[in-house]
């Protein structure tokens, strides 16, 4: 028998298969997609525009309607993706506020 690699039993089928299937399997399974205000969807290195004004929390600023937030980064909820803007760290804005640029 040529071939090498091992076999696990995958409780949700209730079949044994390669272990490198079964593990690109589970990955497809735990991806998120995660879409923007009118349904498009997002990605990694994706630039937004918000679609209102939102007030930041603990930085006493606003953010107008229209700002551009360049490459964002999803963060694994299905909501929430996480940017970088000067002047505030850590901002996270939730999917239904933005529009893909």
């Amino acid at each position: 028998m040529a071939d090498d690699e091992d076999y696990v039993y995958d409780e949700e089928s209730g079949e044994w298969m390669p272990a490198s299937q079964l593990a690109a399997k589970q990955a497809a399974a735990n991806t998120v997609e995660v879409r923007d205000s009118v349904g498009n969807v997002l990605a990694d290195g994706n630039s937004v525009t918000l679609i209102k004004d939102l007030t930041v929390k603990g930085a006493g600023q606003t953010l107008k309607r229209g700002t551009v937030i360049p490459s964002i980064r999803l963060t694994g909820d299905e909501q929430e993706i996480d940017c970088k803007y000067p002047g505030i760290k850590g901002l996270v804005l939730r999917a239904e506020f933005v529009r893909k640029r």
